[in-house]
């Protein structure tokens, strides 16, 4: 069994909570900048050989990495667990997902970069994955049990708004005032440096000054050898630990429908509501606005009255303003509905979070955090395909994005059958 004696070495400071929660803002730059809206509509419209093309390049290196964070993120968090520290990881990782998302720089705007684009993105997607496993098992390290839910929306929130000024950095500066040149879409190709300068700078005080975990003494070869015997024996014992198990089955559901929606938003809203482009980027930043407020104010609810009460009415809440969306006709309600979901989007994802850190076993944390990670990669799949294929079949985008609204039903009936977490020591 693993060693249940590695304590948190000294309670965290605010300003080393600071740190930890300054990681999200760091890091939130490239999902919003690369993935999202710049890096990524440029390789389809400029790199690929047509916008079929690349869309169609694009969806099968996301998912192909997608399998990868999959079968490793429980394998790398049996690893740390036993290991101990966990800030070498993440430090690993996160400078593998800089150099990457630096390297598409090169990509210049020809077919011929089609391939040595796709080989870099999916490296970039890996690390930055593999960053989120290491990051979320931190907090318990270093967070008080009885803010653990503050603290995690507050990385939340800080993500959502470092995201979105990295995005209007990215936009005004480099996209659509002309400070750059625009040959060989230089100007485009430079926000990848921006994104990775702003991972580099933000996510420093992290690694200097937030506290990890004493390192065990163990060869990183035992080390693997050891972590993945355990995980294994976690796999199979894992429904025995009281309400991990049903969590991950409602979380793999909500959290694939959340994902879907941040893949078809845009697209939605240019194509039944015929948003300009210019006014899906102040779609995107009314989102990201709206995500951060609620992320930050249900951090306080998450505490107070427990996880499971935040997730839950935020799924009821964008469920019923979600199925509203998909009758309302008027750009008007479309904006409003789109701004309530918005502002239970954050809430989420930081109180699931905070209920994961809450249900599982504190020697087992890298390991839970990374079967989560799991629950919310291993099908990410299935919902865009499911609204490709009821789009096509009934000749509507609001038939298609239906399934997005039933797969957090879904998910929201599963959680009831899941417990309140219990009190316990954190690490």
């Amino acid at each position: 069994m693993i060693n249940k004696s590695n304590k948190k070495l000294t309670l965290a400071t605010p300003f080393q909570i600071f740190c930890w929660c300054l990681f999200d803002w760091a890091h939130s730059a490239f999902p919003t900048v690369v993935i999202t809206f710049v890096f990524g509509t440029y390789f389809i419209r400029s790199v690929a050989e047509s916008t079929l093309k690349g869309t169609a390049y694009w969806g099968w290196v996301m998912g192909l990495s997608g399998i990868v964070v999959a079968i490793l993120s429980p394998v790398l968090g049996s690893v740390a667990d036993y290991t101990g520290r966990r800030k070498p990881w993440l430090g690993i990782f996160t400078l593998c997902n800089i150099i990457f998302t630096a390297l598409l720089f090169f990509v210049l705007p020809a077919p011929s970069w089609v391939f040595k684009a796709l080989v870099i993105l999916f490296f970039a997607n890996i690390t930055y994955e593999f960053t989120q496993v290491f990051y979320n098992a931190m907090m318990t390290s270093i967070a008080p049990e009885d803010k653990i839910g503050r603290i995690s929306g507050w990385g939340w929130g800080l993500g959502y708004f470092g995201g979105l000024i990295c995005l209007t950095i990215a936009l005004y500066v480099f996209v659509k005032e002309g400070v750059f040149p625009r040959s060989e879409s230089l100007n485009v190709r430079l926000t990848n440096l921006l994104v990775a300068g702003w991972f580099l700078i933000f996510a420093l005080p992290l690694f200097i000054y937030t506290p990890d975990l004493k390192k065990n003494n163990i060869s990183s070869t035992r080390a693997i050898k050891k972590g993945c015997k355990e995980l294994w024996n976690t796999l199979k014992e894992i429904r025995k630990i009281k309400g991990v198990l049903a969590f991950i089955i409602a979380h793999l559901f909500y959290i694939d429908g959340l994902s879907t929606l941040f893949i078809f938003a845009g697209i939605y809203a240019a194509g039944t509501f015929n948003l300009t482009y210019t006014q899906i980027l102040y779609y995107a930043m009314i989102l990201n606005v709206s995500a951060g407020i609620g992320a930050v104010i249900f951090a306080w609810v998450d505490d107070y009255i427990g996880p499971k009460f935040t997730v839950s009415f935020s799924l009821v809440v964008m469920i019923i303003g979600g199925s509203a969306i998909l009758f309302v006709k008027s750009v008007f309600w479309f904006w409003l509905l789109s701004a309530v979901i918005g502002l239970f989007v954050g809430p989420t994802q930081a109180a699931s979070r905070s209920y994961m850190a809450r249900l599982s076993p504190p020697h087992l944390m890298n390991q839970m955090f990374g079967i989560y990670q799991l629950s919310g990669r291993i099908t990410t799949f299935i919902g865009p395909i499911l609204v490709g294929v009821l789009t096509e079949l009934f000749k509507s985008q609001r038939a298609g994005m239906s399934v997005i609204f039933v797969m957090m039903l879904i998910g929201y009936l599963i959680l009831l059958a899941v417990p309140k977490p219990s009190k316990r020591t954190p690490l």
